[in-house]
């Protein structure tokens, strides 16, 4: 064969692979709203630079007459490209080819590339459209779920792993996403599940949709296994673009650095104001937020779950940062189980990829009840407290109002081996609330006063001597608890400062093969 022949071979091969099943089942993809593999890989990266691997692969399946049933490529998209101008590895699963079920080498092409972003110090992204594992593979279909699986806990902390879902992931399909760092979810076209609704009414009885199952606002409200949802797959890869920016490529390396416009002297006498003078009214702490952070750019995650929590990404002169915050417009603020996982995780994250923590408190307590307890409120608190207290990236505290009891100690105090805690002057840092601990401190005097009337004035004569003596931020202050309590107009600065001091931050912890946290 001539090499002009060999030549003309070689792309017809690579325009056979890029069609995938054809184009009556790229049309099909169409017609429902979605996008192929390649298609959404073009929109996420930067424009030309997919350098695509394993195209002419295929299965090696002859079960089932499967060996008559070949496509290049066979169902998934594997390669490397730039978002940025910073390389990222990329897989996208292509419906259009066995419904983007995964087969044996299916598999081998995912594990490849996850080993090579490995190797090279890069982020993964992989992108979910699947009818989940080829039956007709059997057994070797489990064994190639298991080796990703595998993949995704070695790569865990080593490099950023993000999962976007554009369509079906069911069954064991299910836990690489879930084994990542953020889930990205299509509020059109995506659900996610262990067991479908079928199996779900047979083994009981229960009658569910495959959204009320396990569509996007099912994973980003209730479960917390989606971190983000977009309302099309446009606007989620846009997201996935966004969200690489606050990341640094692995971690060994720090979060890129952006040129500031936004002045770091800039203050803001509204925030001054922000704390209402009664303790019992809430404020959005978004507010506080937007105001200190640059540009007042705030990508928030898990923004549907566990709403008395907020986290996210923010930048402060220019310094990508993770920012905790209670949020006192949601349960007041308080922490229960779901808060505590949702922070624990986006703690150990930043820990984990060099993102300094801010954390802004305004905290009453603990969630009570039976069902907290029950649900093991303990251990989930503990995890937020041994996240923070692991954390060996800069941290610093503010605390703009409440903190009480545990949850002062969870959440990012002194002892916790935070760098720098500030106070406003409208903290209040104390084992409990006013009330709660006149009602501890004088219970005799107030059982043995009969006049309404002045049972309410000893009260309220009690509660503002206890409110001088410990709630407020100087006591904490005297003893180095608290290490400046600062002007909130002049928060940013503060923050920025510091962040700057802490650069050079080194911290080791003893020497051990891992923590056992409190799972």
């Amino acid at each position: 064969m001539a090499i002009e022949d060999k030549i003309k071979e070689l792309i017809e091969k690579r325009a056979e692979a890029r069609l995938g099943g054809g184009e009556k089942r790229i049309q099909a993809q169409h017609d429902k709203g979605k996008f192929t593999a390649r298609e959404r890989i073009d929109m996420l990266l930067d424009e030309n630079s997919f350098e695509e691997f394993d195209m002419f692969i295929t299965h090696r399946c002859r079960d089932f007459d499967m060996d008559k049933k070949k496509y290049l490529g066979d169902g998934v998209v594997t390669g490397h490209g730039t978002i940025d101008g910073r390389v990222v590895f990329v897989f996208a699963q292509d419906f259009t080819v066995f419904g983007g079920s995964l087969s044996e080498m299916f598999a081998k092409k995912i594990v490849k590339l996850m080993d090579e972003a490995m190797k090279v110090g890069a982020p993964v992204i992989g992108i979910n459209d699947s009818g989940g594992a080829r039956i007709q593979e059997g057994v070797l279909s489990l064994a190639g779920y298991a080796d990703i699986f595998q993949r995704n806990i070695e790569a865990s902390g080593v490099v950023p792993q993000i999962s976007a879902i554009f369509g079906p992931c069911a069954g064991g399909a299910v836990y690489s996403p879930a084994l990542t760092d953020f889930v990205l979810m299509s509020e059109s076209s995506a659900y996610m599940f262990v067991t479908g609704p079928k199996v779900t009414k047979t083994v009981t009885g229960e009658e569910v949709s495959v959204k009320d199952l396990g569509g996007s606002h099912v994973h980003a409200a209730k479960s917390g296994v989606a971190h983000f949802t977009s309302e099309n797959e446009e606007e989620g890869l846009m997201m996935l673009r966004k969200l690489l920016s606050y990341l640094p490529q692995n971690n060994l390396e720090d979060p890129p650095l952006y040129k500031c416009k936004d002045p770091i002297d800039r203050v803001d006498e509204q925030l001054n104001h922000i704390i209402p003078d009664n303790a019992n009214k809430p404020y959005d702490v978004t507010d506080v937020i937007l105001s200190i952070v640059d540009d007042n750019e705030f990508m928030e995650v898990h923004r549907q779950f566990a709403r008395n929590i907020m986290v996210g990404f923010a930048k402060f002169n220019g310094t990508p940062v993770g920012i905790v915050a209670n949020q006192p417009t949601f349960l007041a603020g308080v922490l229960d189980i779901d808060a505590s996982k949702k922070a624990a995780r986006f703690v150990r994250f930043c820990d984990a990829f060099n993102i300094p923590l801010v954390t802004l408190v305004d905290v009453p307590g603990f969630l009570p009840g039976t069902a907290q307890e029950y649900g093991g409120i303990i251990s989930s608190g503990a995890k937020l407290m041994f996240a923070y207290g692991e954390a060996t990236v800069p941290k610093i505290t503010i605390t703009l109002r409440k903190s009480y009891g545990g949850a002062h100690d969870v959440m990012s105090c002194k002892q916790l081996k935070t760098d720098l805690n500030y106070a406003w002057p409208t903290a209040e840092i104390a084992v409990m609330g006013a009330s709660g601990a006149v009602e501890v401190l004088n219970y005799k005097e107030i059982s043995k006063i009969e006049n309404d009337e002045e049972r309410a004035e000893f009260i309220a004569k009690k509660e503002q001597e206890y409110k001088d003596w410990s709630a407020n931020p100087y006591r904490a202050a005297q003893y180095g608890f608290i290490d400046d309590v600062i002007e909130p107009m002049n928060t940013r600065f503060r923050i920025i400062r510091g962040l700057s001091l802490l650069q050079t931050k080194k911290d080791q912890r003893p020497p051990k093969k891992h923590g056992n946290i409190p799972l």
